[in-house]
């Protein structure tokens, strides 16, 4: 009898983890989705240019990439929920210790650095333990606990810029400092899968002799001696991906952070500005949720689903600077919100199906370090370009064009998962048998052509020997009881 452990449990407590990791990205990538909101606020305190103000985000969002190796080392050495709150107390700490806002190189080591070490830690493992806790409806898992950034950015962008009036930046880093404690809790609920793993192990069915003991061996072994795997950047396939993931980094976060200045320089109000995020929030909550419920069905392959959605968040990039009023602007960042909640819902579901689970944790945690070269390069460069060209619309151009350079790469890795198919199938097709001995129909009239009495076949013509002999073999040699005469029949 084999344990339990051999499946994921695809429900049950699975989904208290959900839950429990939809508040942690609400509470990590939602705030940094919608940091945008101080940008202009600490650029004026500062005085300093915009590409300098951005290095504040650059270096959380780089920080957030590069740790990801870390938290995912961490998660395989002790538990996810360890992790998550740790992550909760760095978040804190760097929030806390923003509100002093002594210069600008103190606001890059804490709202930075230690803002960027909290999302990692904290991000990570829970979109990990959500991976392993559901494999049939994992698509759907991913796009639900995802979708907590949405949820909460809808409310915090409001939230904030009434933060910021009543309290200014400095003393709104502290109360969302406060606030992102509650990450602490949330890792609390995320039970570790490995233990209930061991504890169903051990209550398998006790075997004669040590084979208990082996089984149980066989059954723990996974979970003691797993460890980081960094020869995945050896793997085509993960490189492809990782590349896709670089340029995509560059571009994802370039419209939450200029949206903002982008609707004031076209004259609006603080409080349309506002709206604005709440209605990127609002779409994209709705775009997770579908594009999981879609992918759930499995009617489209998950990466070319994600190569369609791509195209058109490029697209819808490439169209909003076009907009002069709030009206389209509101339309344009619509759409763009939709098809950027359709990516985000499926693209871990993807990396899934590049690398296997077996592998996934180790994965996940070099794709985030990969992928932290565009988050790091991909602000600084957006704001060069706003700086060199007077105007914010040339940063969502930057964004677009890089987004279409990446959709290239999904196109790349799938044409080369399908060639390895093709290959992997006309290598196992089965081949003719050869086998020099006689089939099933000649044995049967080997066996009819054999009298009761033995060693004296019916006739000399349909002995074995002759038949075998026929066929350019040696024939066989046949063992047989007969019980009913209490007697053994040999051929």
């Amino acid at each position: 009898m084999q344990a339990k452990d051999t499946n994921p449990p695809d429900g049950g407590y699975g989904w208290v983890v959900v839950v429990s990791a939809f508040m942690v990205m609400g509470l990590t990538v939602a705030v940094l989705k919608t940091f945008g909101l101080f940008f202009v606020e600490i650029q004026q305190h500062f005085e300093e240019l915009a590409s300098s103000t951005s290095w504040i985000t650059s270096v959380t969002i780089a920080i957030f990439h590069l740790g990801a190796p870390v938290a995912s080392s961490l998660c395989v050495q002790y538990t996810h929920r360890t992790v998550v709150i740790t992550g909760g107390l760095l978040a804190f700490s760097g929030m806390a210790l923003g509100f002093f806002g002594l210069n600008m190189i103190w606001m890059y080591a804490t709202t930075g650095f230690l803002q960027g070490l909290g999302i990692s830690f904290s991000w990570t493992p829970a979109i990990s333990i959500v991976s392993h806790y559901f494999s049939k409806k994992r698509a759907l898992a991913n796009a639900i606990a995802s979708a907590g950034e949405c949820a909460f950015a809808f409310m915090f962008g409001p939230f904030f810029q009434w933060l910021i009036s009543q309290y200014g930046w400095e003393g709104s880093l502290l109360i969302i400092a406060g606030i992102q404690l509650n990450i602490c809790v949330c890792g609390v609920l995320m039970r570790p899968l490995a233990s209930s793993c061991l504890l169903e192990a051990s209550e398998t069915e006790t075997l004669p002799g040590n084979g208990a003991s082996r089984r149980d061996k066989e059954v723990k072994s996974p979970i003691t001696h797993k460890t980081f795997n960094w020869m995945l950047v050896r793997q085509t396939e993960f490189v492809l991906y990782a590349i896709f993931g670089i340029l995509a980094a560059m571009s994802f976060f370039v419209p939450p952070l200029f949206l903002v200045p982008l609707s004031y320089s076209l004259g609006m109000d603080e409080s349309w500005t506002a709206s604005l995020l709440s209605i990127l929030a609002m779409v994209d909550f709705g775009g997770r949720l579908l594009c999981g419920w879609y992918a759930n069905l499995h009617v489209t392959k998950t990466i070319h689903l994600l190569a369609m959605t791509i195209i058109l968040i490029s697209t819808s990039l490439m169209l909003l600077p076009l907009a002069n009023n709030y009206l389209s602007l509101a339309i344009f960042t619509g759409f763009y919100g939709f098809f950027f909640g359709t990516t985000v819902a499926i693209h871990i579901t993807v990396l899934a199906d590049v690398v296997g689970m077996p592998e996934f944790d180790s994965a996940l945690g070099l794709f985030m370090l990969i992928r932290s070269t565009g988050g790091f390069v991909g602000l600084p460069l957006a704001g060069l370009i706003v700086d060199m060209a007077g105007d914010y619309r040339a940063g969502f151009y930057m964004a677009g064009a890089t987004l279409v350079l990446s959709a290239g790469f999904l196109i790349i890795l799938d044409q080369l998962q399908q060639r390895k198919k093709r290959g992997s199938k006309i290598r196992t097709k089965p081949e003719k048998s050869t086998l020099p001995y006689p089939s099933f129909h000649i044995l049967k009239h080997q066996t009819r052509s054999f009298s009761p009495i033995v060693g004296h076949p019916a006739s000399h013509e349909e002995s074995p020997t002759n038949l075998n002999n026929s066929l350019g073999s040696e024939p066989p040699v046949y063992r047989s009881r007969s019980r009913s005469k209490g007697k053994q029949l040999f051929w």
